[in-house]
């Protein structure tokens, strides 16, 4: 009988979350379950620019952790926006991005994490000095 995914990687999950909660207090906690955790943001100016001048929402997610079937996802929403916070990281990283803002992990691997802590950092320090978020 296989595992199901909440059972799979509750571990990986768990360090990755830590990474965001080191950001909790700047931000509002969106879901916050045992296989999703998100922080959120007011919009700021530029978002609204990028809207077209209508606010859709008054926040929007800038970062979250999600469980799912095959692996633990980790979004990161200020690397869509800003490429080349990637420029300097180890390929090894790249290799866990799908899409443009997306890490995937199935096991704890804490030299990444180490470094994904520090591109969170970047990522939501670059939301905010861009406007993106207030």
């Amino acid at each position: 009988m296989s595992q199901s995914a909440p059972t799979r990687f509750p571990g990986v999950f768990s360090r990755l979350r830590e990474i965001l909660l080191a950001h909790e207090k700047s931000y509002t906690v969106g879901p916050d379950t045992a296989t999703h955790y998100s922080l959120n943001a007011p919009i700021g100016p530029a978002t609204l620019r990028v809207w077209g001048g209508k606010m859709r929402s008054p926040t929007m997610p800038v970062a979250w952790v999600q469980i799912s079937k095959a692996y633990v996802s980790f979004h990161l929403m200020g690397v869509y926006g800003q490429p080349k916070l990637m420029d300097e990281h180890s390929k090894e990283l790249k290799a866990r991005m799908q899409g443009k803002s997306c890490f995937n992990f199935k096991t704890v691997d804490e030299a990444l994490f180490a470094e994904l802590a520090r591109l969170t950092a970047a990522s939501l320090t670059g939301m905010r000095q861009a406007g993106y978020i207030t």
